[in-house]
């Protein structure tokens, strides 16, 4: 099962990345308005995502930041980022969604963060687009790392906002803040 899913999302993250190469505009900007030099972050994406999908089914553990020792949410997405881009963010997920640029909804692209209130409490979870409304994240206790759906009711309803991160933000392996 866990293959079947790596492989599904296989497919529609390359599907995802060709649509995104093919909305490149003339004048060297993508419809989001960011640069087209961003192949590196392309690259990087691959990787966010490859990282993130490799740990489905992982066990949620509260404070965990390791795959033998289980994700919380924000530790799941520093592990990752980690791993797959050198990046390191901090272990709470509010922290989080203070680095990066802002994106729309409608601008999400793959490997960017996306942002739920779920305890009351705004930006108090993280996951990671993957494309198609799905994103990837460590759900609470008795949950693995798992792709839900945004246009879930639970999670539409909680939506808090999306993140960019890129690694050409900034010349060290920390995020800049904006």
């Amino acid at each position: 099962m866990r293959f079947a899913t790596l492989f599904i999302f296989l497919g529609l993250l390359f599907t995802s990345f060709c649509h995104a190469a093919e909305t490149r505009a003339d004048n060297g900007t993508t419809k989001s308005g960011f640069a087209a030099d961003t192949a590196d972050w392309s690259d990087t994406a691959q990787e966010v995502l490859l990282n993130a999908l490799s740990l489905t089914g992982i066990q949620y553990k509260y404070g965990g930041n390791s795959p033998d020792t289980g994700f919380d949410c924000s530790g799941f997405v520093r592990y990752v980022f980690k791993q797959a881009a050198s990046l390191t963010l901090p272990h709470n997920a509010r922290a989080i969604s203070q680095l990066g640029q802002s994106v729309s909804k409608d601008e999400l692209q793959p490997g960017d963060l996306v942002f739920f209130n779920t305890l009351k409490s705004a930006f108090s979870h993280v996951g990671i687009y993957l494309g198609d409304n799905r994103f990837i994240h460590a759900p609470s206790t008795g949950g693995g790392i798992q792709v839900v759906d945004m246009k879930d009711a639970y999670w539409a309803k909680r939506f808090n906002g999306a993140r960019r991160i890129e690694p050409s933000e900034t010349e060290s392996s920390q995020p800049s803040l904006k």
